[in-house]
């Protein structure tokens, strides 16, 4: 299959997520998967030309290596607002090209306002269209008065695609109040690459390149660090605590890091808060061997957080790591209260529920939980699936038009 990639997100930068692990997945059985993406971090480059012209990067690969994906970033204009504005019309121009160019057997849409331009791209050329959704996307505007407008989108992409994907059942729930067809959506979870996550025995050298003792118990997240990610606060907490065998470590990079730097330097944390940076997928197993306790301490009244599952809640749990999270509404319906997650309230309250998990003895046994709970999600059959899929709507809407063209 010749398959198109639209999203708003950088390809390059962010992620993995689901859609680099099935797209290399895909690319590496021989399909052919062209992305088009967005430099949506271009604000945060420091000195910069006011127009970025169109690239292409060749056999792009983020996770699996072999795995030849072709890149389109069109042009924009840098400054803000301008950005979107020069967004809808680099985007629709680039779509109808590689319609033209790339004859795509299938488009795939995971953003908002070019996802919008395939779905009507796909429909006037009978190309069938698949909404993936990963996240809530709207939530994740950062201008406001635009929320509602991309929710008036995302709702009319949503009616007029041949197939809606989602990543949980509460995702499920969203798309179809906003008026996805119940019968065209369906659940595709988030997956593992179990033979790499089971590769590390132990994570002795990480705990050795930070400085962390054996008897240390090492609190772990990894991720985008959002401002609402609790990071700050479970920080805080921590310096607060009595007990310095209790340590944080963060792999990532994103809005709160600096304020993390703050409350490391205010607090004296250097041996306790450990910050690494943004660090490559493949040394990603390593750091979580190196933990005890996983984390993810968002703030439950946070919108963008309601209904999504990271992948990270996957990748620490198929390495028997138990998980404090708070009570995120898609959380608690994917996980359960007895699959190796333990709730609380806000993140404040994490440190004193990872002292009585210790104290308790209980990190084995939740993690044995969490390890047999989520091992059947190996990306090889989430892939299988996603390509079932994507292959369903080929047929029939080849059949349709076969039918129309009688």
């Amino acid at each position: 299959m010749n398959i198109l990639i639209v999203q708003e997100t950088d390809w390059l930068v962010r992620g993995p997520h689901q859609q680099h692990h099935l797209a290399e997945k895909l690319a590496l059985e021989g399909h052919k998967i062209r992305v088009i993406d967005y430099e949506i971090l271009w604000r945060s480059q420091g000195k910069r030309a006011l127009y970025s012209k169109r690239r292409v990067f060749y056999n792009v690969s983020k996770i699996y290596q072999g795995a030849k994906i072709t890149l389109i970033r069109p042009g924009i204009i840098r400054i803000p607002w301008l950005d979107y504005i020069s967004l809808t019309f680099a985007h629709r121009k680039e779509i109808n090209r590689q319609i033209r160019e790339f004859s795509p057997d299938v488009i795939i849409g995971l953003g908002i306002l070019n996802s919008y331009l395939a779905v009507k791209a796909a429909r006037y050329n009978v190309i069938p269209f698949v909404y993936y959704w990963i996240d809530v996307l709207h939530r994740l505007v950062p201008f406001k008065v635009l929320q509602p407008i991309a929710k008036m989108l995302e709702a009319k992409t949503l009616r007029l695609s041949d197939r809606v994907l989602v990543i949980n059942e509460k995702l499920r729930d969203c798309v179809i109040e906003l008026g996805a067809p119940p019968k065209y959506t369906h659940v595709l979870k988030a997956g593992i690459d179990i033979e790499q996550f089971s590769r590390i025995d132990n994570g002795n050298a990480i705990r050795k390149q930070y400085g962390l003792k054996q008897a240390d118990i090492v609190l772990f997240f990894m991720g985008w660090l959002y401002n609402f990610s609790g990071l700050e606060e479970v920080a805080v907490k921590l310096a607060e605590a009595r007990n310095d065998r209790f340590k944080l470590l963060i792999v990532g990079e994103g809005d709160a890091y600096e304020k993390l730097k703050q409350i490391q330097n205010k607090y004296t944390l250097q041996d306790r808060v450990i910050l690494t940076g943004k660090k490559p997928y493949h040394e990603i197993p390593a750091f979580i061997a190196a933990s005890d306790i996983c984390l993810l301490p968002a703030y439950p009244t946070e919108k963008i957080m309601q209904d999504i599952v990271p992948i990270k809640m996957y990748e620490y749990m198929v390495m028997a790591k138990p998980v404090i999270s708070t009570r995120l509404p898609g959380i608690m319906k994917e996980f359960g209260e007895d699959n190796g997650v333990v709730y609380v309230k806000k993140p404040e309250d994490v440190v004193k529920k990872a002292v009585e998990l210790v104290d308790e003895g209980k990190l084995q046994e939740l993690g044995v939980r969490g390890r047999d709970f989520v091992k059947r999600y190996s990306w090889d059959n989430i892939a299988n699936e996603f390509k079932q899929v994507l292959q369903e709507v080929v047929h029939e809407k080849r059949k349709n038009q076969n039918i129309t063209a009688r």
